[in-house]
């Protein structure tokens, strides 16, 4: 292969990666110019670009614009590390939803943010917008707050963005005041939303902890808010998590720079 080929073809990946990061960022559509202007790239190339992401299924077309696909969460499901934290989560997630009759979040903290690895729904309630591998700001929701709050102080700023946008109506967007909602938390171990990362939703959350004292991942129940005792939930998913936390020692599951890693037992 000549040089010039591999530079473009170099690029060419350069410039889908940039394509498919200005979108998985947030949970939300973009149109061609928004997203040409946050990469740089031309509005044509952006177009031509989007179009081939499009047809193979890594992008979809919307009313609203252009949102991540399919494909993408059917490739990053095969993902080894979250992969192994949701089967040893999911029996104790179904139980957590039986007893509850509530929508189960199981989330790892991926820089500034959470992202959703399973999702168990309530049968019974209006469905909620989280969606699996949809991306949150972790400061503005029950698992991030949870994951945020047992992390070592020195270690929480390059976890938290310059500036604490609204992404609910109730965000909390004060960095003195998220830090000493924090604190709370870590002192309960419950970390409770209410309408933070989107309107009428709120949810209990508890971090699981390895063996280290680390925290690998998050669990929480997701209610519509006036249907349910976040109180009383919260404890229920408290039980949930260190359930979890127990079969994750049994199989030396650890966290590491805020995703999970498996680590098998020496033989």
């Amino acid at each position: 292969m000549r040089s010039t080929e591999r530079d473009d073809r170099v690029s060419m990946i350069g410039r889908v990666d940039a394509v498919l990061g200005a979108l998985g960022s947030r949970a939300e559509t973009l149109g061609i110019s928004e997203i040409a202007r946050r990469t740089g790239i031309p509005k044509a190339s952006t177009s031509r670009i989007v179009a081939e992401l499009v047809e193979h299924g890594y992008l979809e077309r919307t009313d609203a614009g252009v949102g991540l696909g399919l494909r993408l969460f059917e490739l990053g499901g095969r993902a080894a590390r979250p992969l192994d934290l949701r089967r040893l989560a999911l029996v104790h997630m179904a139980d957590l939803r039986g007893a509850t009759g509530q929508t189960v979040h199981l989330a790892v903290l991926e820089g500034t943010e959470v992202v959703y690895i399973e999702i168990l729904r309530s049968r019974s309630t209006p469905p909620l917008p989280s969606r699996v591998g949809g991306r949150v700001p972790a400061y503005a929701t029950g698992v991030g707050k949870a994951l945020l709050a047992d992390l070592p102080p020195e270690r929480l700023e390059a976890h938290l963005p310059e500036r604490l946008v609204p992404v609910g109506p109730r965000t909390v967007t004060d960095r003195e005041l998220l830090v000493r909602e924090l604190a709370g938390i870590r002192e309960r171990r419950i970390s409770y939303e209410r309408e933070e990362s989107a309107p009428d939703v709120g949810c209990a959350a508890v971090a699981i902890r390895g063996e280290d004292g680390e925290p690998i991942a998050a669990i929480s129940v997701s209610v519509h808010l006036g249907s349910a005792d976040l109180a009383a939930l919260g404890i229920a998913v408290a039980t949930a998590a260190n359930a979890i936390a127990r079969e994750a020692a049994k199989a030396r599951y650890r966290g590491a720079g805020g995703s999970a890693r498996r680590r098998r037992q020496a033989r």
